[in-house]
């Protein structure tokens, strides 16, 4: 019998001037970036907290503390690899993930091909063991206002 642990991740971070734009581990080129200790890639967050979450091992926020200057400005895709180290030891491959970035702007679907190699390059996994999808939510609610940006992932991790 295959085991499987599935999880769910969830992270925002606000809009903000003077900062880069990272999700999925792209630089996306925008007038606003997102607010954080590390690049503030929500997509990345949601999804380490997916996998953490499948592996009952808490969250990012446990693991990559905010007040740990190890951290400050650090590329989330380091972060998502230390994830993988700890599925490695643990003996889990990723089954699949679904990712839901929330936007007003800017348009996202130019980007996800390249977000999808830089988390299956990172993972090991095929490309369709990752599925990441865009959508606004029709300028109501603080993304839709463009002051933040979130993202949900869930995840299915099987023991190898």
């Amino acid at each position: 019998m295959t085991s499987m642990r599935i999880g769910h991740g969830y992270d925002v971070h606000k809009l903000c001037e003077g900062r880069e734009l990272f999700l999925g581990g792209v630089n996306i080129p925008h007038t606003l970036g997102l607010l954080g200790h590390s690049d503030a890639d929500v997509l990345i967050h949601a999804l380490c907290d997916a996998l953490l979450g499948a592996m009952a091992l808490g969250d990012i926020g446990r693991h990559f503390p905010d007040n740990d200057d190890k951290y400050k400005g650090i590329s989330s895709m380091i972060l998502l690899a230390d994830v993988k180290k700890m599925m490695d030891e643990r003996g889990y491959i990723l089954g699949n993930c679904d990712i839901t970035v929330i936007a007003q702007k800017p348009k996202l679907a130019p980007y996800i091909p390249q977000m999808v190699k830089n988390i299956t390059d990172t993972l090991g996994c095929d490309t369709d063991a990752v599925n990441i999808k865009a959508t606004t939510e029709e300028h109501l609610g603080f993304t839709g206002r463009c002051e933040g940006i979130s993202a949900h992932a869930v995840a299915i991790l099987v023991k190898e």
